[in-house]
């Protein structure tokens, strides 16, 4: 079986996304899709002409909706990241014109015969997940958003850094929201073996002041470079791995919750299907009563945006 992925919206998340892929040799097939049609040409061209230096071929095409019919996964990447360039961390701002770009884009897709898995990374990534799925008519299992796969990668770093070991030696997930309702599920979290909640009380450690480095880690590069590209994009392109492979792996990203009617982040099994199984945390009171509020924010503005 060909594996065949298309990158929709080609700006700073969806070049670095097609260049990690090619690069690495993840697909047999790349379609490339922008509005502007300069740019999406120009990436293609500069991805062709890194394959002379590259042990891989990557097959690419441009601008082709056709393309998508017999694709593995599509991933959106439209957005407009210098709406963000304000005072105040808001993913919603890019609401309006994300919203739009969906309603243009998610026909083509559906015209076209996709059937694949959708992977998005559209921000506010939650709702674009919703309205996706809404607006192709996929099965709920097939649209996934990366969700709080980075921002629980960026909890990981903050926390290995407090206590020097590797982030991949720290387990555990933030839920919710990929923005500013989302938290860190403390009783997930494990590091050196240990439940960190033993470790904190043992060392002194204030767990609120982690969460919230955790949660401004996107903010601080934002402010630095005005956008993120190498975080977001390596969460995007494990989650397809997980899918071209059907690797059956736990992730905490964005996914159709029943108990919540509204996607937001919660581990589930990923596997080539999309998501496999949904698994079930056993989370605290307080945690439980976080995650309800976080969906409550999250279905409103869903509501919304209608």
């Amino acid at each position: 079986m060909s594996r065949k992925v298309a990158v929709i919206g080609m700006g700073h998340v969806g070049s670095t996304v097609a260049h990690y892929i090619v690069a690495n040799g993840f697909a047999d097939d790349l379609v490339l899709i922008d509005s502007n049609e300069d740019k999406v040409n120009a990436d293609a061209l500069d991805l062709k002409d890194a394959m002379p230096n590259l042990p891989y071929h990557t097959n690419i095409v441009v601008n082709d909706y056709s393309a998508l019919k017999d694709a593995e996964v599509v991933v959106s990447a439209v957005g407009n990241i210098k709406l963000q360039d304000q005072p105040q961390a808001d993913r919603f701002v890019e609401l309006p014109f994300t919203r739009d770009a969906v309603k243009d884009v998610a026909p083509k897709i559906k015209a076209s015969g996709f059937s694949g898995k959708l992977v998005v990374i559209s921000n506010p990534v939650d709702v674009i997940t919703s309205l996706y799925q809404k607006l192709t008519g996929l099965p709920k299992n097939q649209v996934i958003g990366t969700g709080t796969l980075l921002d629980s990668a960026r909890m990981k770093r903050v926390v290995a850094d407090k206590f020097n070991v590797d982030p991949r030696s720290v387990s555990g997930y933030n839920l919710g929201e990929h923005g500013n309702s989302q938290f860190t599920a403390w009783s997930t979290v494990r590091v050196l073996d240990q439940p960190i909640t033993k470790l904190a009380a043992e060392r002194n450690i204030d767990l609120p002041e982690l969460d919230k480095e955790s949660k401004l880690g996107g903010w601080y590069v934002f402010k630095g470079k005005k956008y993120t590209s190498y975080g977001v994009a390596t969460a995007a392109v494990r989650l397809v791995n997980v899918i071209l492979s059907d690797a059956r792996t736990e992730l905490p990203v964005s996914n159709f919750r029943e108990e919540y009617d509204v996607y937001l982040s919660y581990p589930a099994i990923v596997g080539r299907q999309g998501i496999v199984e949904q698994s079930q945390l056993d989370l605290t009171e307080e945690e439980l009563q976080k995650l309800q509020n976080s969906a409550n924010f999250i279905k409103q503005k869903y509501n919304e945006s209608l």
